[in-house]
């Protein structure tokens, strides 16, 4: 049973998708070309910044878990109007950050394309729309002004003449703090991000020539519960950290656990197998 801390009442509440095992999802995001802090929107011209990616996120990360725990998952992005340049944009940015394309998207109400009324809305704070039901409520992304251009290129997945950028490090940056507190993202951070993605990749490579081996018990049932409590990604990347270095577990437990939380994390870890 997955679990969201509902803002209005600060008590944790269950996700209403039983008994029918489908999870209507409604991820709103905050208006295009308006100002968020970071100078996006006058470096890229599409109006899309890091707070629009980090609300695309956790939607996909709840559609991910979701799915993990046995339930359909209908997901339904609300933008406002768009122009084709702006939608064409918006594509391209779910594509490099590893989100799942949504059923539709909808500058109105969502019911209609998901069927019904949402069982879950993913939003910023402050969206006084019509959410009848759960809301899950993102916090706000900066860039530091110092590491501005570079961090706006990486998060947009544009070329980088350096040849450094990896979209998902983005992805793996963002995961690792929780969805609901401001986050300010720096040069150093993404560096560092970059580096823990690329020795993750070149270590499960490494243990997928070893023999298969289970998934530890204990650590799938800290992975999941960490999930199902808050979509808590952050505590399973800790968890990931932790088990790199375990001496006691078998190279092959390592990449069978590595590659099945891969499911929620999206970073394809995978990635260098065979190379």
């Amino acid at each position: 049973m997955l679990r969201i801390t509902d803002p209005r009442t600060g008590h944790l509440v269950d996700v209403p998708a039983a008994p029918r095992r489908l999870l209507r999802s409604s991820v709103h995001l905050p208006p295009l070309g308006t100002d968020t802090g970071t100078g996006t929107t006058e470096d890229t011209g599409t109006g899309i910044g890091p707070w629009h990616l980090r609300v695309l996120l956790v939607g996909d990360v709840l559609a991910r878990t979701a799915e993990l725990n046995g339930l359909q998952v209908v997901t339904v992005l609300t933008t406002g109007e768009l122009t084709p340049d702006r939608t064409g944009a918006l594509d391209r940015i779910m594509a490099v950050l590893g989100i799942h394309p949504p059923t539709a998207l909808t500058p109105h109400r969502p019911d209609a394309a998901l069927g019904g009324p949402a069982d879950v809305h993913v939003l910023a704070p402050g969206d006084d729309g019509d959410t009848t039901g759960l809301r899950i409520e993102v916090g706000r992304v900066d860039t530091a002004p110092p590491e501005q251009d570079a961090s706006t290129r990486e998060l947009l997945g544009a070329p980088d003449p350096s040849d450094t950028a990896d979209p998902l490090a983005v992805r793996l940056l963002l995961l690792g703090h929780p969805h609901t507190e401001p986050l300010t993202i720096t040069g150093p951070a993404l560096a560092e991000a970059r580096r823990t993605l690329r020795q993750w990749r070149t270590r499960v490579a490494d243990w997928a020539r070893h023999p298969s081996r289970p998934i530890p018990a204990d650590l799938l049932r800290q992975s999941y519960a960490a999930l199902a409590e808050n979509l808590d990604a952050a505590a399973v990347l800790d968890l990931l950290t932790a088990l790199a270095d375990r001496p006691d577990v078998p190279p092959g437990a390592k990449f069978e656990t590595f590659a099945h939380l891969d499911r929620v994390l999206g970073l394809d870890l995978a990635r260098d197998i065979g190379h």
